[in-house]
């Protein structure tokens, strides 16, 4: 894949969904069909913006490509992220556009129950958006993308690139928008339901395996709470989880993707960056939001 001259060498492009999140948590037992008591919590989110939010964390320059509506929702997440340090000049702001909102109830302990989210803003961001950006895009060292955006979003992005780029498929219902850019892709993060949907391989070994010999990088199948699976050409390997106080699972998998972009640029192997995408996940599971601004620290920990 051909590199341009002149990129800024810790900078990315992120491109992907941004949410409202809104978090209900019982205080018990949950009780279906019926009220809990608990707790409601509404942060910023979307697997995009927590990507972005976790690279700035981790000290990289980044540009966040995405799409809002102009109304209250909107303005906020705006205000979050131009106040995280984030590159917002080349997002989309939809007038009337209704901005993104993910719901999701978890148990109290932190495991998610259900969620629902609500993105259609995301179909704004075609290639005739992309078009004139990409030479302003094209300066960065890395490009990250999910899989929120239009299928044919992706395509256009990942063929003209000229870059590294990493892709998250976001859920199962999603994953299958990457299916025909893998060949393209330096790195992707996915979950075992994730890389079922793109396999048709229930066994997440054997899924992985099978990625592996599509996508020409790495690839890394999120296993929750039973660790993960790297997976380079031929070589798999298995890494259990760290053990950490569980308080909120949702966003791990958003850090850890940020791990992989991160610990790829600065030339870790494959085993040290599923390590530390692991590390970064059970980092982003003790905190109540979706990042946590201890993974600061990650660097250190290497």
């Amino acid at each position: 894949m051909a590199h341009q001259l002149n990129v800024k060498k810790d900078a990315a492009v992120v491109i992907g969904g941004v949410n409202m999140d809104i978090w209900g948590r019982p205080t018990g037992a949950l009780v279906m069909h019926d009220s809990t008591p608990g707790s409601v919590r509404m942060t910023p989110g979307g697997v995009g913006r927590n990507i972005a939010h976790n690279l700035r964390l981790l000290g990289m320059d980044i540009s966040f490509v995405t799409a809002m509506g102009d109304d209250l929702i909107g303005r906020a997440l705006m205000d979050a992220c131009t106040g995280l340090g984030l590159n917002m000049q080349h997002t989309l702001v939809k007038k009337g556009g209704h901005s993104s909102t993910y719901l999701f109830v978890t148990e109290a302990g932190g495991d998610m129950c259900c969620a629902i989210n609500d993105m259609d803003i995301c179909a704004a961001l075609t290639p005739n958006f992309f078009e004139s950006l990409l030479p302003k895009l094209r300066a960065n060292a890395a490009m990250v993308v999910d899989a929120n955006l239009p299928a044919e979003s992706l395509t256009w992005l990942c063929n003209r690139a000229r870059m590294p780029v990493y892709a998250d498929t976001v859920s199962a219902a999603k994953a299958e928008r990457l299916r025909p850019q893998l060949r393209n892709l330096r790195a992707l993060k996915t979950n075992a339901l994730e890389a079922a949907a793109l396999t048709g391989e229930k066994d997440p070994e054997r899924a992985a395996q099978k990625l592996a010999k599509l996508c020409p990088g790495r690839v890394f199948v999120s296993l929750g709470p039973d660790g993960m699976i790297a997976a380079e050409r031929s070589k798999l390997l298995r890494f259990p989880v760290y053990d950490a106080e569980v308080i909120n699972t949702n966003g791990a998998g958003d850090a850890a993707a940020a791990a992989i972009v991160w610990a790829d640029l600065r030339g870790c192997d494959l085993a040290a960056t599923a390590q530390l995408a692991q590390l970064a996940g059970s980092i982003t599971c003790r905190s109540a939001k979706s990042n946590n601004p201890e993974l600061s620290a990650l660097p250190n920990l290497m």
